[in-house]
């Protein structure tokens, strides 16, 4: 069986970001409420393919980094130096002194809008050649002049360059252990002075790197989107009872066309709502039999995919469990948990709870569970 490759992550985050204005550095600096660093991190962190992420920081910004991250998978920090070309030197001195890796994706921390496509594609290049870079063509037009318009620039073939950029991790630590010129731009001038092609990759708009102080301006406030979701199944005989994608001791079970989840069914249109990407029936109708029986975490974990792919970023999901038997009390964690793993999210961001009706309704006659969920994202 083919194993994946090794790929490592090393985001640039040791600068004092002094063009930005203020006293904190930049990559620390909340944008949409989030300091900027975790976005990046974070997108890199959810990427199935990337398995450690080292972080070059400045010299004494340990805490503010360390905040910044709390919560998330534990980075590598590494002190940075007093160029980037340095701080990343240092980084991927790091990560060769910690076994190596067969890949590396080089990212700035003051581009936090990192979509899951342009790692793809990077990393899919990587099958092409031994460097390659997001970018997107220039459409504005170009002239020279210093105050009055002279020659005009053809902007044919011209490209404004992002991160991450993605590398073989032995021929860029190699490009980086023996590099005598000038401060280059970026790491694929090192590469390709090494003799290394570098491909060209879509990049994208929401890559812009954020530089000045104007460049922060709409994005001190985040933009969130609510849904909710409700759902009923009947309890019966001989059936497994499954909430939250936990299975529950009990003598009855629920009823449905898939596992009857009910839970899951109701964050899962939560989720459906909050992206206007309509219900649960639209996606998996209970009319195709390919659905029946199934696991409803394939459902959740759709709705999950579809709000990724529409920029969304998990803020929290609070489920409420409605029943009389079986007490949920005892399996909550277990249930958060388990919708924290198949949401791909920190669990903290994951709220179960139950309540009764006091004895009333088809509830409280033990004829069925009733579940509410509400789900709220952050647009990115």
């Amino acid at each position: 069986m083919a194993t994946r490759p090794n790929t490592v992550a090393l985001i640039v985050a040791a600068g004092s970001g002094s063009r930005a204005g203020g006293a904190q550095p930049k990559q620390y600096k909340p944008v949409r409420g989030t300091p900027m660093l975790r976005h990046s991190y974070r997108a890199l962190a959810e990427h199935d393919a990337i398995g450690q992420i080292y972080v070059a920081i400045g010299a004494g910004q340990e805490d503010q980094a360390a905040a910044a991250l709390k919560g998330l998978n534990a980075p590598i920090f590494v002190q940075g130096g007093s160029t980037r070309r340095e701080s990343v030197h240092h980084g991927l001195q790091a990560i060769a002194a910690n076994g190596g890796a067969e890949r590396v994706l080089i990212h700035d921390a003051a581009r936090p809008f990192l979509p899951a496509q342009v790692i793809d594609d990077l990393l899919a290049a990587l099958s092409l050649a031994p460097g390659a870079v997001p970018a997107l063509p220039v459409v504005d037009s170009l002239s020279r002049g210093d105050g009055v318009l002279s020659d005009i620039v053809a902007r044919e073939n011209l490209w404004r360059i992002q991160t991450p950029q993605a590398f073989a991790f032995p021929d860029i630590y190699a490009a980086h252990q023996s590099w005598t010129g000038a401060e280059p731009s970026d790491d694929a001038r090192m590469l390709m002075a090494h003799a290394g092609e570098v491909r060209i990759v879509p990049g994208a708009e929401a890559l812009n790197k954020f530089t000045f102080s104007s460049d922060f301006a709409g994005h001190d406030m985040p933009s969130f989107r609510s849904g909710n979701g409700f759902d009923v199944h009947r309890l019966v005989p001989d059936a497994e009872l499954w909430l939250c994608g936990v299975q529950i001791p009990h003598h009855l079970g629920l009823a449905g066309h898939s596992d009857a989840d009910v839970a899951m069914h109701a964050l899962t249109d939560a989720i459906l709502g909050a992206i206007a990407q309509g219900d649960i029936g639209d996606h998996f109708p209970p009319s195709d039999p390919q659905w029946r029986g199934a696991s409803s975490d394939r459902f959740l974990a759709h709705a999950m995919t579809l709000a990724r792919e529409g920029g969304f970023e998990l803020s929290n999901a609070d489920v409420t469990i409605i029943c009389e038997q079986p007490k949920v009390g005892p399996f909550r964690g277990q249930m958060r948990a388990r919708l924290a793993e198949i949401m791909s999210v920190d669990v903290d961001r994951i709220s179960v709870k139950a309540t009764t009706t006091e004895m009333l309704g088809f509830t409280g006659r033990g004829e069925g569970i009733a579940a509410q969920a509400t789900a709220t994202f952050e647009k990115i």
